[in-house]
């Protein structure tokens, strides 16, 4: 594997585990920590893009199905939608 792409899925992480709230921290880290060694390259440059919605737009979606900035939208977030702790 590329150094470039190690570097890349440790920023992912990072921005998974620092989010601002402690849920979203757990829930997002977990989260990348289980697919990030999965996802296709394709799919780690999703879960980027789905890592700069805001945490409370991630959390709506989450729980409660609500959809706002077209976080629908990414492919990522239907398997986020599945993910269970």
């Amino acid at each position: 594997m590329s150094e470039e792409l190690e570097i890349f899925k440790k920023k992912l992480l990072y921005r998974a585990s620092y989010r601002g709230t402690k849920e979203m921290d757990i829930l997002l880290t977990k989260f990348v920590k289980k697919y990030l060694n999965v996802f296709s390259h394709e799919q780690l440059k999703q879960l980027e893009k789905f890592l700069e919605f805001e945490d409370e737009i991630i959390y709506n979606f989450y729980n409660f199905d609500k959809v706002k900035k077209d976080i629908d939208k990414n492919k990522i977030s239907e398997i986020f939608k599945n993910f269970k702790i």
